[in-house]
Parts: C-alpha cells; sequence; structure tokens
C-alpha cells in the first residue's frame, strides 16, 4: 500500500514522448503471469502508460488474451482517479472487427452527446462553446475537457438530465487498440484486420510477432522466417516472411511502423506516439522474443539487437502525413546490416537445432535467408529515398 500511494510525478513536467518521460508515468497494466522475461508484455506496459487513462483494447486469443485475462484477476488497472483500459476479448479471428465497433460506436454516441448538447437550454454558452471546440491533441487539452465534462454532468444531474448524463463521457477523446499476436494478424484474423485498415478509420492496431503461434505450443506462421523450425516446419520453413507492413502501406492512409524495443526504445516511443495520434488507421509492428525461440529470455534485448543489426527485423515508420509536405512518407530508422544473417540465426534454438538434425538443408536455407535479409533491405532503402516533393501541397 506504501508504493500505491507514492505521489505520481506532475505530467506538466516533462514529455511523456520520450524515453525517460514515457517511464514516469504509471503503468495500467502490471503483474501480467506471462512467461518470464516474455518479449509481448513490454509493449503493452508502454502503451498503457501513454494512453491508457483512455483506451477500449480489443484483444485477439492468444497469449495476450490468457496473461491479459487470467479472470477472476486482470492486470489491467486504473488510475487513482478511476480511469484505467476498457478490454475485451472474443474469439482468435474476430478482434479487428470488435475493435471497429468500438470506434463506430464511441463516434456515434460522440454525436448523439453533440446532439444533445446543442439542444439543451441550462447549460452555460461559454461551456458548450469550449466543450464543442476543445482541442484534444494533448493530454493537457483532454484533462481540460475532462473538467468541462465533469462540469456539464453535475449541471445535468442537477436538471434530471439522465440522457446528457449518460453520454457526456463521449465528448471527452478515446483511444481504440486492437491487440493481437502475429497468428492473428497474419493469419487467422489478417482478413478482417486488412478490411478494418482499409476502412480508413481511426483504430491502432499493436501487433505482437513472437514469429510463431506461441500459445497454442510453437507452430508456424506466416510470420515464421525462412529456415527457423517449428510445428509444422521441423525441416525448417522453406519460404520467407510475409511482409505485413509492407502490404499494410500499399493503401498509402494507413501509419506504419515496425519496432524492437530492445533494438531501439527511442524509435519505439516515437513510433506509437505517431501512431495513436494519426487520425486514421495505424499498425505497429513489434518484434517480440519468445521462449519458443529457444534463447535465454535474460539476453532478450541482446537478441532484438542482433535481429535488427542481421537486417533480419527492420525498424521504420511510414507516415502518411508527410506526403502532403513533399516528404516521403517512409523513414527508415534500421541502418544497413552490419552482420551475417546467420550470426543472428544460429543464436536461437529455432535455427540452430536444423544443422544438427539436416545439416545440408540448414546451409542451404540460411543462404535464401541471406538472400531475403539483402532483397528487402535493397527494397526498403529505395523506398526511402523515393522524391516526393511531387506532392507538396500549395500553401
Amino acid at each position: 500500500d506504501f508504493f500505491l500511494q507514492l505521489p505520481q510525478t506532475d505530467p506538466s513536467t516533462f514529455d511523456k514522448g520520450t524515453i525517460k518521460g514515457s517511464q514516469l508515468l504509471r503503468p495500467l497494466f502490471e503483474f501480467s503471469g506471462a512467461c518470464a522475461g516474455c518479449g509481448e508484455t513490454p509493449y503493452v506496459k508502454l502503451v498503457t502508460q501513454l494512453f491508457g487513462d483512455r483506451m477500449l483494447i480489443a484483444n485477439a486469443t492468444g497469449c495476450s488474451s490468457i496473461y491479459g485475462g487470467n479472470l477472476p484477476t486482470t492486470p489491467y488497472c486504473k488510475r487513482a482517479d478511476g480511469r484505467g483500459p476498457a478490454w475485451t476479448n472474443s474469439l482468435f479471428e474476430d478482434c479487428a472487427e470488435i475493435g471497429f465497433g468500438f470506434r463506430l460506436t464511441v463516434e456515434r454516441l460522440n454525436q448523439e452527446a453533440i446532439e444533445w448538447l446543442e439542444k439543451v437550454d441550462y447549460v452555460p454558452d461559454n461551456l458548450k462553446n469550449e466543450i464543442l471546440t476543445a482541442d484534444q491533441s494533448t493530454d493537457e487539452g483532454i484533462e481540460k475537457q475532462r473538467e468541462r465534462v465533469a462540469r456539464l454532468k453535475e449541471l445535468a444531474v442537477k436538471n434530471n438530465d439522465d440522457q446528457m448524463e449518460s453520454l457526456a463521457d463521449y465528448l471527452v477523446r478515446k483511444s481504440i487498440w486492437l491487440f493481437g499476436g502475429d497468428g492473428w494478424a497474419y493469419d487467422i484474423g489478417y482478413g478482417g484486420l486488412d478490411h478494418i485498415l482499409a476502412m480508413g478509420r481511426n483504430v491502432n492496431a499493436l501487433v505482437l510477432d513472437t514469429e510463431v503461434y506461441s500459445n497454442t505450443g510453437g507452430q508456424a506462421s506466416k510470420a515464421t522466417a525462412r529456415a527457423s523450425t517449428a510445428k509444422f516446419a521441423a525441416a525448417g520453413k522453406p519460404l520467407p516472411k510475409k511482409d505485413l507492413g509492407l502490404m499494410a502501406q500499399s493503401y498509402g492512409y494507413i501509419y506504419v511502423a515496425q519496432i524492437a524495443m530492445g533494438a531501439n526504445m527511442n524509435q519505439t516511443v516515437k513510433a506509437i506516439m505517431e501512431a495513436e495520434s494519426y487520425d486514421g488507421p495505424s499498425l505497429i509492428i513489434c518484434y517480440s522474443p519468445c521462449i519458443a525461440h529457444g534463447i535465454d529470455m535474460t539476453n532478450q534485448i541482446e537478441e532484438q539487437k542482433k535481429a535488427v543489426d542481421s537486417g533480419h527485423w527492420l525498424l521504420y515508420r511510414y507516415d502518411p502525413r508527410r506526403v502532403a509536405k513533399g516528404l516521403n512518407p517512409l523513414q527508415l530508422d534500421s541502418k544497413a546490416p552490419s552482420i551475417p544473417v546467420k550470426e543472428y540465426m544460429y543464436g536461437e534454438n529455432r535455427y540452430r537445432v536444423l544443422t544438427r538434425t539436416h545439416p545440408e538443408r540448414a546451409e542451404q536455407l540460411a543462404k535464401l535467408a541471406q538472400q531475403d535479409v539483402d532483397r528487402r533491405w535493397n527494397l526498403y532503402k529505395q523506398m526511402s529515398e523515393l522524391d516526393y516533393s511531387w506532392a507538396k501541397e500549395k500553401e
């Protein structure tokens, strides 16, 4: 109890969009019961630190739904004022659709709240105008709007207006999130995810990519990289990994980022902040080491660095807002690969085991994996260097 009563740092005194600033915020996800060293939970924790007070989360079935909803307990919690994430889990395949339902519902109730507020005659005009024209692009703006809404609810109670009282909270900006693993995003739920992102509405998808079906025992998915062993790929996966981020970029209006917290914490925080601020769909793909990789999980930070240094995992941000300024929307945050992909691969048992069971095949697949890295790096490098000056909007 002593630690829970310690005062929180005044958020107006720091920038939460930095590594240091983000860690001064209380996590609204804690004590999850995930595997020791889980590579997924740090991302979930960080997102709740940044936006947990106004989050609505649709969680796909998988590891994140197990450690996220091991009822009757839950790792999701609330601030001292009672605000925290609202969370639900349905099926493996319908996470995106449920999150889209959240977005449509929030928008509809917001519109009803606005229409009702404009009708009532007991609210002073200055308060009405302040609520209806409020800038909620910052945390400070959101907190000020909450103060206004609190005054509005007091007036609604005094005037026995149950409708206004029930709708008022939807005048405060909400943050809609889809949580799930690669089994959901790349495979079973891909059709729904693609459809919802293509709708252009303001939802944020956080893909916790372990490159394998972790929760069900380590089966191969479309996120599994070439040469990796897994259930249903005991002889090494013969084909390259699906590039989910590139497919999303093809729409041109989806914010897309690929991040690895252990390799670049600053880029991780920046990408998540940019994605949430974008008034449209966003997709954040997170490199998430797993016990199924066959590594010492206490060294997963080093593994993430090797994944990026080898070019196996690229760091980038694709922000459609840059186009109107005449800037390339794709920012490649990775440097050119500095170590062979083999050096990364053979530090993990999921790749190394093949050198003992099928050494010739392991060598063949390792060569192809290096070609995958070279092709991907050169493609993204060329894309990031394209000239977009023609797209700059005239003032």
